[in-house]
């Protein structure tokens, strides 16, 4: 009897330092945070319990391609034309005209007041500007021939009154403003040279042939296409408005800061590796991390002038070239590097004007 009872309380021992299914839960201690630090100060965003479903969000990270200003850069042998007034000869054409005294054709059009098909009467005076012009060859873009003469690319589209799609063709004629840089090396050059989004936006495609077209959008990222191709963006906006890319608290807005900087999109807090998915349909124009202070950078173009820029990201799953679909994760979110803590850059641009995109965005 008496060992019955010692094992009776033995079990109930026992049963007492095993939880039950019910209640005892709530005394346990939480899990640690995946990221502590930032987890104190900076909670998850509601799609904390996000899980990958099958398709795009179960690409790994992919390595940043190589931009075409790399691939194919450009050597500084611009030719320096005098100003002169020339007199049109019979059979002469502008482009014949352009290679005779070196100046570019669109120059010369623009200076005179030519306006398309550019016919000439024999004897018409034609003034040729003068200043210095680079040949462009096949697949070079304009930032190569930017950092090649240490040029600031927006520089080189004012004075050649570069327009959209911003597309260079083989064999035209780019002037050159500015005096002859005193750099004594290609690399010294290059690293002159100070990348920004505008650029990528208006110089980042490599030049075509004169009757080529840009190549279309591959449907995923297994398929590269080579940084000489030109990519052909959206011609339309897809339209239903855009999606937010993250869910969390905006730590900066648009507009000019309190100590005078001005932020040409929103800074949105969020936990690191939190999914980035596309604001819109589109297609990749850009992947890498060539702007430094941005860290991984996405760039896309959604059509009818529309561009959408995402970055402090820590991993990319895209590439150049890529169409995705609104929604789409086409990055992980990393750290900012000058807030400390983790963040994505959110930006929105309408033709080459940055855009305030809490206007553009469902309200909250």
């Amino acid at each position: 009897m008496i060992a019955n009872r010692l094992a009776v309380g033995a079990i109930a021992l026992l049963a007492g330092c095993i939880p039950g299914l019910e209640g005892d839960d709530a005394r346990l201690p939480p899990p640690p945070p995946r990221y502590p630090k930032q987890a104190e100060r900076y909670p998850p965003p509601p799609d904390r319990d996000y899980q990958p479903r099958r398709g795009d969000e179960e690409v790994t990270a992919l390595p940043a391609p190589r931009p075409v200003w790399e691939a194919r850069p450009v050597v500084a042998d611009a030719q320096e034309v005098r100003a002169q007034t020339y007199v049109v000869a019979p059979g002469d054409t502008l482009t014949r005209i352009a290679s005779r005294t070196g100046a570019g054709a669109d120059a010369i059009a623009r200076v005179n007041d030519l306006q398309p098909p550019f016919e000439l009467r024999e004897g018409q005076e034609l003034q040729i500007p003068g200043g210095r012009y680079h040949l462009v060859r096949a697949g070079e873009s304009g930032i190569a021939i930017a950092r090649a003469y240490t040029v600031p690319w927006s520089r080189v589209v004012e004075a050649n009154g570069l327009v959209e799609p911003f597309i260079l063709r083989t064999g035209q004629r780019v002037l050159i403003p500015g005096t002859p840089s005193t750099s004594s090396s290609a690399a010294q050059r290059a690293a002159a040279f100070r990348l920004n989004i505008d650029d990528i936006l208006t110089g980042g495609e490599p030049a075509l042939s004169t009757d080529a077209r840009p190549s279309r959008a591959v449907a995923g990222p297994t398929r590269v296409l080579p940084a000489t191709a030109a990519i052909a963006p959206p011609a339309r906006f897809a339209g239903g408005g855009f999606a937010w890319p993250v869910q969390g608290r905006i730590i900066a807005r648009f507009g000019a800061g309190r100590s005078g900087e001005r932020q040409n999109g929103i800074i949105i807090a969020t936990a690191l590796e939190t999914p980035v998915r596309a604001a819109a349909d589109g297609v990749v124009a850009y992947v890498g991390s060539g702007i430094a202070a941005l860290g991984g950078l996405v760039i896309v173009k959604h059509g009818s002038n529309w561009t959408t820029v995402y970055g402090y990201n820590a991993k990319l799953l895209v590439q150049r070239g890529q169409a995705v679909k609104k929604g789409q994760s086409i990055a992980l979110s990393g750290e900012t590097g000058v807030t400390e803590r983790p963040a994505l850059l959110f930006e929105l641009r309408k033709g080459r004007a940055p855009v305030n995109p809490e206007d553009q965005l469902p309200r909250l």
